[in-house]
């Protein structure tokens, strides 16, 4: 059994899909040939169904060209037969150009399409943010004071001890402000110079001959016995405790009695 013959399977445009369904073409089963050379009909085979002694097709196709082109140099045999007995059908490619015109007609001058209401929520939110920053980094400072820009200098150990030392020396101490100095002195270099646990005399020994913490040590007990104390070199007193934090001697009451 064999389909009537149609000359033309249809027309589509150039680059545009075009479907052809339940196209009945007689003998065995037509699949698609290798085609080696440039064509200008792109076609796919979509489906087989057997129909009698021949075979139901559905193709979709689509033209690179404009021109009218033959269905059978795309098809081969399944089992190798001859493709001489098929219809003549054929595929029609329009162009979208008039005749004789060979490219694309420019595009008119005129206004640029305005800018899509997506993209256009988008850099307005991006906008704002922007300024918002700005305005809360100036903000920032406005508030900030001078102590905040610059944060001030942590007090050292020698400038709390200056005071004390020079009240000390004067005798503006108390017998017992300096003794308790002189205690807190001794448990910070004990501790300092891993001499806790020893024997106290020995260690008091020690302390007073060491470069760093006798001179001190040795300054307060002897203004301690001279009521007229010679004149010393303060800042080198205090040399050892000049880059330690002010906290790093408990000092107790005496700071607070040297404050006064």
């Amino acid at each position: 059994m064999s389909a009537p013959a149609r000359d033309e399977l249809g027309r589509a445009s150039v680059g545009r899909a075009a479907t052809v369904k339940d196209l009945v073409l007689p003998g065995s089963e037509l699949v698609l040939a290798d085609v080696a050379r440039e064509t200008s009909v792109i076609l796919r085979l979509d489906a087989v169904r057997a129909h009698g002694d021949a075979f139901r097709y559905d193709f979709t196709w689509y033209g690179l060209d404009p021109g009218t082109y033959a269905l059978a140099p795309l098809l081969v045999r399944k089992d190798g037969s001859s493709t001489a007995d098929l219809p003549e059908h054929t595929f029609t490619v329009t162009s979208l150009l008039a005749p004789g015109q060979v490219e694309p007609h420019r595009p008119e001058g005129g206004e640029l399409p305005r800018l899509g209401g997506y993209q256009l929520l988008l850099a307005l939110a991006a906008l704002v943010w922007v300024l918002g920053l700005i305005w809360i980094l100036r903000l920032g400072r406005k508030r900030r004071g001078p102590d905040e820009v610059r944060a001030p200098r942590a007090e050292t150990l020698a400038e709390r001890l200056r005071p004390l030392v020079q009240a000390a020396r004067t005798g503006a101490l108390s017998p017992a402000g300096r003794a308790e100095l002189e205690l807190a002195l001794l448990a910070f270099w004990q501790k300092r110079l891993g001499l806790v646990g020893g024997e106290p005399a020995r260690v008091l020994a020690e302390l007073r001959t060491h470069p760093e913490a006798g001179p001190l040590l040795v300054g307060l007990e002897d203004w301690l016995h001279r009521p007229d104390p010679p004149a010393v070199d303060l800042e080198a007193l205090l040399a050892p405790y000049a880059d330690l934090p002010a906290d790093a001697l408990e000092l107790g009451r005496v700071a607070r009695e040297g404050a006064r």
